[in-house]
């Protein structure tokens, strides 16, 4: 237990690194998610070809790799300096690699969440749009997909859970997240490994927990407005 009370400036650190992951991955991959989604059900060949390539891409090849190849490619496309800072807050390009590669993978998830919300919405709704001469984008954008994420609000809350839970496996890759930090003080500190295990476990849970209730909240607040 003294090893998390000496080592809670560490630690404290880690979660702040995962916390921002999680807030940025989750916010692009959310923008990514939703305009996939829209190449998907849009009536233009070609977007939904490639909205279905992107998700069964992705989906389908383990989180592992795709951070592994973003942290390999992104670089050779001459983004060698992608550190940026918020506030006080300065980020490397560990970081930020990280953080897109989170969001590409979280993006195909997001995706067929909210594909899955706006086929959810009577065909009627649209056409009623289109009578009025709103375009496809229009009726999309204004009528449609905000009646799709009042429906997608559980889905999303387990694709975010899980993302929270993905921010860990940014640590074999270097970014000092609260991962990192467990592996760092087990490493050094092998008597406490199990307090250790906990502390950082609990940590997390109170994430995954945080997240829920704000879900819960805002899904209470839409069905109310309904």
């Amino acid at each position: 237990m003294d090893t998390l009370i000496n080592n809670r400036e560490a630690i404290w650190t880690g979660f702040q690194t995962t916390l921002w992951l999680l807030l940025f991955a989750g916010l692009l991959a959310t923008v990514m998610g939703t305009t996939l989604a829209a190449f998907r059900v849009s009536p233009i060949s070609s977007l939904r070809a490639f909205g279905t390539s992107y998700v069964n891409i992705f989906r389908n090849t383990p989180l592992v790799v795709v951070l592994a190849l973003s942290i390999a490619v992104i670089p050779t496309l001459g983004f060698n300096d992608l550190a940026f800072s918020v506030g006080f807050r300065e980020f490397n390009t560990f970081f930020t690699v990280a953080m897109f590669g989170l969001a590409f993978y979280t993006a195909a998830f997001v995706c067929e969440a909210v594909r899955s919300g706006v086929n959810s919405v009577s065909t009627g709704q649209a056409e009623a749009a289109r009578s009025i001469g709103m375009t496809f984008t229009q009726s999309l954008g204004l009528v449609v997909l905000p009646q799709a994420f009042r429906t997608v609000i559980p889905p999303l809350t387990s694709i975010y859970i899980a993302l929270a839970k993905n921010t860990s496996v940014v640590a074999i890759f270097g970014v000092t997240d609260a991962a990192y930090q467990m592996r760092r003080l087990s490493n050094k500190f092998t008597s406490d490994i199990w307090y250790i295990f906990v502390g950082i476990a609990a940590g997390y849970i109170i994430i995954v927990m945080t997240i829920s209730l704000i879900s819960t909240f805002i899904e209470r607040r839409v069905a109310v407005s309904r």
